[in-house]
């Protein structure tokens, strides 16, 4: 049976305040859970009921709880089988080897299941390394994690001023980024590697990185008419644009 003061410091990831104090974050699935386990990071407890398919897995900070004490320790209105507390990891960005990579920076993103969903399109495509503006939600947010669905353990996550960071880049990396009033995506000529920035869900990129944009893409609609929607979802705008940069 886990102690109060544990259940109470899962509770406490929930909110980033803690997790940076504590240098920790919560997954809860199976899936999710075993991915984790099997990568670099490091799982510092791990609860599991006798439902878990991870019941029988020999790992050090295992322990065996009920379904009460499962539903007391999640966070989700139907708690899994199986949680973990897990290390954040300490991720150096290399700017050098973003050279030769297609990597994606995000601007202002808010919603977690955004930011879950685009690292998990990182993920599909193959892109290394997503940047995230200081004010983009926290990818450690339980939230996020569990939209990744284990692309989190394989895609590298950094958190910068973009407007220090971009400038400082090696000049030889074009900047890409998505506006209403872009060249056309599908005709446009795309590098296989470089930046790609999206903004926020509301406002797009902001003013201060739009300076810093050298090439600048729209996605255009295919209405029939003028009642078309006025925006596309930043998750499918990414998946959009990373599908045109690897299908050239």
């Amino acid at each position: 049976m886990p102690s109060k003061a544990l259940i109470q410091k899962v509770s406490s990831l929930s909110h980033k305040k803690f997790r940076d104090e504590l240098g920790l974050f919560v997954a809860e699935g199976d899936k999710l859970v075993e991915e984790l386990i099997n990568s670099s990071f490091l799982v510092q407890h791990l609860f599991v009921t006798q439902s878990s398919a991870l019941k029988d897995y020999n790992h050090p900070g295992k322990e065996l709880v009920d379904e009460k004490d499962m539903k007391r320790l999640s966070r989700l209105k139907t708690p899994s089988p199986s949680l973990a507390i897990v290390k954040i990891p300490d991720q150096k960005l290399n700017t050098e080897a973003l050279k030769h990579q297609l990597s994606i920076v995000l601007d202002g993103i808010q919603d977690p299941g955004n930011l879950g969903t685009i690292i998990r399109l990182a993920d599909w495509f193959g892109i290394n390394t997503v940047i995230c503006s200081t004010d983009t939600v926290d990818c450690y947010n339980p939230k996020v994690v569990q939209a990744t669905m284990g692309a989190i353990t394989r895609v590298s996550i950094h958190y910068y001023s973009l407007t220090e960071l971009l400038p400082a880049l090696p000049h030889d990396i074009p900047i890409y980024g998505t506006f209403l009033n872009g060249s056309n995506i599908y005709s446009t000529t795309l590098s296989p590697y470089g930046m790609l920035v999206m903004g926020n869900e509301g406002n797009g990129i902001s003013k201060e990185v739009e300076t810093l944009i050298q090439h600048r893409l729209h996605i255009p609609p295919f209405v029939r008419n003028e009642k078309g929607s006025e925006s596309l979802n930043a998750a499918i705008a990414t998946a959009i644009c990373c599908s045109e940069f690897r299908r050239r």
